[in-house]
């Protein structure tokens, strides 16, 4: 019989709550990871993207891997791939974390590797369209595998009553981290004539910075995020991660069954993220495919986005605190269907703009209210955040892969994306009939109601 080690035995220390250090550190990811998202999810990738994948006459046809596909829907499926990549890996890995207690290491992994392919797109040619695809979906699986360990650490650093403003703060700070770097490479874009540099050169150039910045303002967080407590006693007795994380997986997943509401609340958040997702992820390229926007004009209106969104998670934020967390997100989902509507008949001009910044406003509002409306379902106290917040990040993954397939198959048979618009205001009407089955009900159990499955 084996005795186990002082170390071993030892209890995990848990983490101040509300620590200003640790709470301002945590939100800095978002100011570092928030430019992958805007410089190239919504901006000068997708511009650039359009402009590079094109035949011989500059029509949106590519040549990939034998299959002859629309430029603008190959973009549309390497996003879907990588999401469905990281969903079925997500629920392992954050298992295997949180029984280890290596949330902050797999944050570290996950950024690291975006942050790099995110560098590597520099290389992106008309002539490494196939390999440079790839990079991009490596480049989207980093950063979305980082988000997952990264929300997970809300409900650990701060209490329940400062989660909506705390992921106000965070998406804030990335909103205004974003617009500074998206600003510093338009001048440089702009301006590459009196820097004697190619245009495209400028723009792939663009896609380094993005990177650099990326895993240099992450070392604030790196530095400021505690070890999650974990279960790093019992690991050190389990020399096999993989079986822990398979079992981890399974303690988390009977206790999700006994959950209700947060499971009505994933099924909502599903649906209408489908929705929101997609439009964020196809805008741009819905401007300059459809709308033949130039560049100068999408710019703008992504600017707009990014500054109007701050304002709309601070509103929600607020809104949230007055009327309850699934009531403000029933007016943010039912602002989205109206702007399915609007979009299918939008054109060029002062519209556009209007359009754009009701966008803005309940972009930043629902994203950051369905981060903080589900850190407020899961067990308090539960050491097993990153798992829960696995079902979260696989459901958002999911939705994207479905949304932004659906836009791909309806815009290559149809031959436009205003049907593909169509197409999203079923996504939010089943989010928002889903959200009016939690309304009016407590969110999160009694601890009691828990008990019979604890001892895990």
């Amino acid at each position: 019989m084996t005795t186990a080690s002082p170390a071993a035995a030892a209890t995990p220390v848990a983490i101040p709550k509300n620590d200003k250090r640790i709470t301002r550190g945590w939100a800095m990811y978002d100011w570092a990871n928030s430019v992958y998202p805007l410089v190239i999810t919504s901006s000068i990738f997708p511009i650039y993207w359009g402009a590079v994948a094109v035949d011989a006459q500059g029509r949106d046809l590519v040549n990939f891997l034998g299959f002859e596909l629309k430029g603008s829907s190959l973009l549309t499926f390497a996003i879907s791939a990588a999401f469905l990549l990281i969903a079925a890996i997500s629920p392992l890995l954050t298992a295997i974390a949180d029984y280890s207690g290596r949330k902050k290491l797999f944050l570290q992994i996950f950024c690291y590797l975006g942050a790099t392919a995110c560098a590597a797109l520099f290389f992106f040619t008309k002539n490494t369209l196939a390999p440079s695809t790839f990079v991009f979906v490596a480049a989207t699986i980093g950063f979305s595998g980082s988000i997952v360990f990264y929300n997970s650490y809300l409900p650990l650093i701060a209490t329940e009553d400062q989660y909506d403003r705390l992921s106000a703060r965070g998406f804030s700070m990335g909103y205004i981290g974003s617009v500074v770097l998206l600003v510093l490479c338009l001048g440089l874009i702009m301006g590459h004539e009196a820097l004697g540099l190619e245009e495209g050169f400028a723009t792939r150039l663009s896609f380094l910075l993005t990177g650099l910045w990326w895993a240099g303002f992450a070392q604030i967080p790196f530095r400021a995020l505690p070890p999650d407590p974990g279960r790093a006693a019992d690991a050190a007795t389990d020399q096999s991660w993989l079986l822990s994380g398979f079992r981890e997986l399974s303690h988390v997943w009977a206790e999700l069954k006994r959950l209700p509401m947060l499971k009505r609340f994933l099924l909502a958040y599903f649906t209408y993220n489908m929705g929101v997702q997609t439009v964020m992820y196809v805008a741009t390229i819905f401007g300059d495919k459809e709308l033949k926007l130039d560049s100068t004009s999408l710019i703008i209106t992504i600017l707009l986005l990014q500054l109007v969104a701050i304002a709309g998670a601070y509103f929600f934020a607020r809104l949230s605190e007055r009327i309850g967390n699934t009531r403000a997100l029933s007016w943010a989902v039912f602002i989205w269907a109206l702007i399915c509507i609007a979009g299918y008949f939008v054109q060029a001009g002062w519209s556009f703009y209007a359009l754009a910044s009701v966008i803005g406003l309940t972009m930043g509002g629902v994203q950051s209210l369905s981060r903080s409306t589900y850190s407020k379902l899961i067990p308090e106290n539960t050491p097993d955040t990153a798992s829960y917040f696995s079902f979260f990040d696989v459901t958002e993954k999911l939705s994207i892969v479905i949304g932004t397939a659906t836009w791909g198959i309806i815009g290559q048979q149809f031959g436009s994306m205003r049907y593909s618009i169509l197409a999203l205001i079923v996504f939010f009407i089943l989010g928002l009939i889903f959200l009016f089955t939690l309304r009016g009900k407590a969110l999160r159990p009694e601890a009691a109601e828990l008990l019979p499955a604890a001892g895990h």
